[in-house]
């Protein structure tokens, strides 16, 4: 009778270790924050979408069309599983390297540089693709070769496996080329317990920076107005987005009762959006809108924590290095904390590709929780 008993619990603990988790907060929260844009994207483009379209909905549209592939991504990976993203993790690099180049050669400019790829009225940011193939790709590195890298030499070069990308990416797009260098160094930071790499690593991306800048006139140009944003034609920006913060007060002036975004702030419905963000809700809307990338970032450990294989696990830490520097650089941008550099707010700021690679990330994420086994 007792071992007919002791059967009977084994079986009842299989089968409890046999139920699939899906991380519903992380589904809740992105959905929260993915809503959340829209409503500001829309309060903050509808008078400039208005006078340059004559449609108030222009870039709400636009931004709904690239989600909605975006979130095809989310149902496609949740059904085939992430897995698979190993196997062709050369093969993402690869293209994202080639889309690069092409883009320098290919792209049309907008402003000083060629970022994007028309393909009729769509167009397409290789360099947020470039993101995500990073991030593959250093996931499946690392869990090939997880040993190897407990050597600083490895780890120096692992890192250099992604510096062919970050040329053609850095060549057009500077800030984007340090997230993506961010998202290597902070990957290999939790793979490796020597951290002599890292000093090597920190030094040659210190002087890859300064080159970079130097090179370039308007990037140097960058520094001054940063410093000195009133002296400045192109501290316009800036200047305006700092009033719109500091006008906002403790809870805002009210959804959608921004004078900022009539013309003031330049294309406040991208990089300037959080000014926005500041203006209509306040310093409460803005803390807010922080906790929200907390708790996302609070998912994203526990599903890296707890994930099924060492590959699933370093793309969702990658995926949370990537999210968190993003809003860090756009945070300090806007408050004029570091110069200006283009760099997007996840889920809020308007741009296609970003919200539609973003959302393939969670699409990654959702996939790897329900890889873990209750116990």
């Amino acid at each position: 009778m007792a071992s007919r008993t002791k059967t009977v619990s084994i079986k009842k603990r299989r089968r409890v270790r046999s139920i699939a988790y899906f991380d519903y907060g992380l589904l809740a929260i992105v959905m929260l924050l993915f809503a959340f844009g829209l409503v500001m994207l829309y309060s903050t483009s509808a008078y400039m979408a208005t006078l340059e379209y004559e449609d108030s909905l222009h870039y709400l549209k636009r931004q709904l069309l690239a989600s909605a592939l975006g979130f095809a991504g989310i149902v496609g990976l949740n059904i085939t599983g992430y897995r698979w993203l190993k196997r062709f993790s050369g093969l993402f690099y690869f293209g994202a390297f080639i889309l690069c180049v092409l883009v320098i050669f290919i792209g049309t400019a907008q402003g000083s540089s060629s970022r994007w790829i028309y393909f009729g009225p769509l167009s397409f940011q290789p360099s947020e693709f470039a993101k995500l193939a990073v991030i593959i790709y250093l996931a499946a590195l690392v869990a090939d070769s997880a040993k190897s890298l407990r050597d600083w030499h490895n780890v120096v070069r692992a890192f250099f496996h992604i510096v062919p990308l970050l040329i053609p990416v850095a060549y057009n797009n500077l800030s984007t080329a340090v997230i993506i260098a961010g998202i290597a160094f902070g990957m290999l930071f939790v793979a490796s317990p020597d951290y002599r790499a890292f000093i090597v690593i920190m030094a040659i991306g210190a002087i890859g920076i300064v080159f970079f800048i130097s090179g370039v006139g308007y990037r140097s140009d960058r520094i001054d107005v940063w410093l000195h944003p009133e002296k400045y034609e192109k501290g316009f920006q800036t200047l305006q987005g700092l009033y719109a913060i500091g006008s906002g007060g403790l809870f805002g002036k009210g959804l959608g009762e921004s004078m900022q975004k009539l013309g003031y702030v330049p294309e406040a419905q991208n990089d300037m959006i959080f000014s926005i963000v500041c203006e209509e809700l306040g310093i409460f809307g803005a803390i807010c809108v922080i906790l929200m990338y907390l708790l996302l970032l609070w998912r994203f450990m526990i599903i890296a924590y707890n994930a099924r294989d060492m590959f699933g696990s370093y793309l969702v830490i990658g995926i949370m290095i990537h999210i968190s520097l993003q809003v860090i650089l756009n945070i300090a941008v806007v408050t004029n904390t570091l110069p200006n550099t283009g760099v997007t707010l996840p889920f809020i700021s308007y741009g296609g590709t970003s919200v539609m690679f973003l959302l393939f990330e969670m699409g990654v994420a959702m996939a790897v929780s329900r890889g873990i086994r209750l116990e």
